[in-house]
C-alpha cells in the first residue's frame, strides 16, 4: 500500500479536524471544548501518521482509542446536555472507531509486505 492513499485515515484525518475545529460554531460547548480539541488534534495526528506510514498497525488502534474516548466525553466530562457538542463527540467518535478498525487488515497487510524485504 502506498503511503497517503488510505481513504479511511483521509477520512479520519476530516473527521478530526471537525471535532478540533467545532467549538467554533458549535454553541455552548464551553464544558466540551478541550475534549473536542485535544481529542481531535489527537486523531488528526495519529491519521497523519497512518497515512505518511500506512505499515504502522498500531496508529489504527490509537485512532479506536481516541473514538471510543471521544464518544464517551460526552457522559464522563458531563456534557451530555450541550447537544451540539455531544452529537460531534458521537458522530466523530464513531466514524473514527468503524473507519480504524476497517482499516486494521490494510494496515496489518502493509506492514506484513514491509518486513518481509
Amino acid at each position: 500500500m502506498k503511503a497517503w492513499s488510505r481513504w479511511q485515515d483521509w477520512v479520519t484525518l476530516v473527521a478530526g479536524l471537525y471535532a478540533a475545529l467545532s467549538p467554533i460554531w458549535v454553541v455552548g460547548a464551553s464544558g466540551a471544548t478541550p475534549a473536542l480539541i485535544v481529542l481531535g488534534a489527537l486523531i488528526v495526528i495519529t491519521s497523519l501518521v497512518s497515512l505518511a506510514n500506512p505499515g504502522v498497525v498500531a496508529t489504527e488502534w490509537l485512532n479506536t482509542l481516541w473514538g471510543v474516548l471521544l464518544f464517551v466525553a460526552p457522559w464522563v466530562i458531563t456534557y451530555a446536555t450541550a447537544v451540539g457538542a455531544s452529537w460531534t463527540s458521537w458522530v466523530v467518535g464513531v466514524i473514527t472507531v468503524v473507519l480504524s478498525l476497517t482499516a486494521v487488515p490494510a494496515s496489518k497487510a502493509a506492514h506484513h509486505h514491509v518486513t518481509q524485504h
